[in-house]
């Protein structure tokens, strides 16, 4: 007899911080995720993270109708996640193993830090063994510059350092603010503008600019990524698993980048489930250059579902099945929001 799915069950989840965590555009006072689990008929489960394919033609047009593209996008990312999970659990190997990659270490870069304490921040995350770290920009010239350069002097001239503008600026702008930043040699900028401006503003933008660029998380299909890929404005492309395509989406992007000497670099910055598909993804992709985002922000739903340890910048996958984690539902009920 085939087996076949058969449930789909979701917890969604809020817990709450001291402090709030803020970008260009607002800030959140809680750290929200939305963790999935597929069973199948013969016991096998898997488990997926929604950031609140190839499933989304499946729903294309149900998201066409109800003008909802996004959520779908998510949805879908979640499923594909679960699935490879499954199937990784199924065949007794550790998810960057089953899909063809050599090695379960990853590098990465602690992201999130800013506006406030940046260097406390960055000292605190480099003590934990980070060697990469992403600050927030978009806070006004002024500020953006001081933060900046205080971290370069506190972590010194080989420090990797990237900025994150969260398509804070306008494109007639963002040159300038570039130009800025640049005599602290930022390893990139990362959506210095709209994601939705169109592709001459990107090119142009990556022409006068002396840092390189980054996006990708706020992109949706596999359209869109090969004409940002070809348009040659983006030195680092990052899919997020759970906004669109998952594993399956991620790995297409990762190869199309590869072969246009584009760094694969997964964006995060949610709930453990989603993080440990996001390295899984990155250490079985086998493209080099790349690096997984990890929030350096307090977040219970990361922190107690896939603890992670950083040595000289590098992370090391374990060997269990799957994405080796599950989420004890138990110790997380206080955070469960009832729908």
């Amino acid at each position: 007899m085939a087996t076949t799915i058969d449930r789909l069950d979701c917890w969604v989840l809020r817990a709450p911080i001291a402090e709030p965590v803020a970008n260009a555009f607002g800030a959140m006072s809680n750290r929200p995720a939305v963790f999935l689990r597929v069973s199948a008929s013969d016991g096998a489960t898997g488990w997926g993270e929604v950031f609140s394919n190839l499933l989304d033609q499946r729903t294309r047009q149900m998201a066409i109708q109800c003008g909802e593209p996004g959520p779908f996008a998510q949805i879908t990312g979640a499923v594909d996640q679960a699935l490879w999970d499954m199937a990784a659990r199924r065949a007794n190997l550790p998810l960057w193993q089953l899909l063809g990659g050599s090695s379960g270490r990853v590098r990465v870069y602690a992201s999130g830090i800013g506006p406030d304490k940046v260097v406390a921040v960055a000292l605190a995350k480099h003590a934990e063994g980070y060697r990469a770290f992403k600050l927030k920009v978009g806070f006004g010239a002024a500020r953006d510059v001081a933060n900046l350069a205080a971290m370069r002097e506190a972590l010194g001239p080989d420090a990797v350092i990237m900025c994150d503008a969260n398509q804070a600026w306008s494109p007639t702008d963002a040159a300038a603010r570039i130009a800025e930043l640049a005599p602290y040699k930022p390893y990139w900028i990362e959506e210095p503008i709209g994601a939705d401006q169109p592709h001459a503003a990107w090119r142009n933008l990556a022409q006068a600019s002396p840092v390189p660029l980054a996006a990708g998380e706020n992109l949706r299909g596999e359209p869109a990524f090969t004409e940002a890929i070809e348009a040659g404005y983006l030195r680092f492309v990052q899919p997020d698993v759970g906004k669109w395509g998952g594993i399956t989406g991620g790995l297409v992007v990762a190869r199309q980048a590869q072969a246009k000497g584009i760094a694969y670099c997964p964006h995060w910055l949610a709930g453990g489930v989603g993080l440990a598909a996001s390295l899984h993804a990155l250490a079985g992709s086998g493209t080099p250059g790349g690096w997984a985002e990890v929030d350096a922000n307090p977040n219970p739903l990361r922190e107690q579902v896939f603890p992670l340890t950083v040595v000289d910048g590098w992370a090391t996958l374990s060997d269990a099945p799957g994405l080796g984690v599950a989420p004890d539902l138990q110790a997380l009920a206080s955070y469960q929001v009832v729908v």
